[in-house]
């Protein structure tokens, strides 16, 4: 039979393999943490640059999107969300709905408006762009949006 000891660890020592644990998993989340952070950086730097596609895909994906929002029986769909770190005033000037808010975007915010701009609102769409979260108070992420119903 074990001794006592080898049963009942004395509280130093647990405490201490207590720490150890705790160090491990502090350790853990930082490491992770810091993935993460790296992989939220990379993505926004993707999302500032042109998304790449022809004018054609991005008409394509655009008729895809709202064909599908009709066929649901909608007459608004959100197209796209991104972190307001896009906007070269962190969406200031969106949650204000000051003139010239536009000017603020980069990247896919931008080509999107774009598209709007030259083929859509010629058609009767409309389009919005919001903050639609408030971490913190403070203004978060935009949603982009395309409506074609007659409000």
């Amino acid at each position: 039979m074990p001794g006592l000891d080898e049963l009942i660890p004395n509280a130093a020592q647990i405490r201490k393999e207590a720490a150890l644990k705790e160090a491990e998993k502090a350790e853990e989340y930082a490491r992770l943490a810091a993935a993460t952070e790296g992989e939220k950086r990379a993505l926004i730097e993707r999302l500032t640059k042109p998304s790449g596609k022809t004018e054609e895909e991005k008409i394509q994906l655009a008729s895809t999107i709202i064909q599908r929002a009709v066929r649901n029986g909608q007459t608004q769909v959100q197209v796209y969300r991104f972190p307001n770190t896009l906007c070269t005033d962190k969406g200031r000037a969106i949650n204000q709905q000051e003139k010239g808010w536009e000017n603020t975007l980069t990247g896919i915010p931008k080509e999107i408006f774009q598209l709007w701009t030259d083929y859509l609102k010629p058609r009767g769409y409309r389009i919005a762009y919001q903050i639609i979260d408030f971490p913190g108070g403070v203004p978060g992420d935009v949603g982009v949006t395309i409506s074609w119903g007659d409000d």
